[in-house]
């Protein structure tokens, strides 16, 4: 891990430790018609981001955005190592978790979500890398 700079304590929602660049998404972006999976791309034509690439980075997300079959997207992309390397979301989303839980579950891939206070939230979302620790009883959001 990098130089650790300032540490911020998490609610864990699914295990695993990542530590990469930010993707800070400025929607909500929903993972079933949002994202290639076989690419990691945005491709919902509607999205700001369109076009941008989550590979390998630590999402930052406000929130879900539906639909259900979001969890299988996500859990594919993880599967075909296109997913991102772990997710920080500002409020609970089960569908963001389930599709991480799945990844693990069934492929032996861990993609950490954490959930971050909102009072942290705007250092968290300026980092440009961040370091998650989520596998134990206190997971913490690190910039690194």
């Amino acid at each position: 891990m990098n130089e650790v700079v300032r540490v911020f304590p998490a609610t864990l929602l699914a295990q695993g430790d990542a530590e990469a660049p930010v993707f800070l998404l400025l929607e909500p972006l929903s993972f079933w018609g949002g994202l290639d999976s076989a690419t990691g791309r945005i491709i919902d034509r509607w999205h700001p981001q369109k076009d941008e690439i989550i590979t390998g980075r630590i999402l930052l997300m406000k929130a879900g955005r539906g639909s259900s079959s979001g969890s299988s997207v996500l859990a594919e992309a993880i599967r075909l190592g296109k997913g991102p390397a772990g997710i920080v979301l500002l409020s609970r989303d089960a569908i963001v978790t389930v599709g991480a839980m799945v990844a693990a579950e069934l492929y032996g891939i861990a993609c950490p979500v954490v959930m971050a206070r909102e009072e942290d939230w705007a250092e968290i979302a300026a980092a440009q890398r961040l370091a998650l620790q989520a596998t134990d009883d206190k997971p913490l959001i690190a910039l690194s």
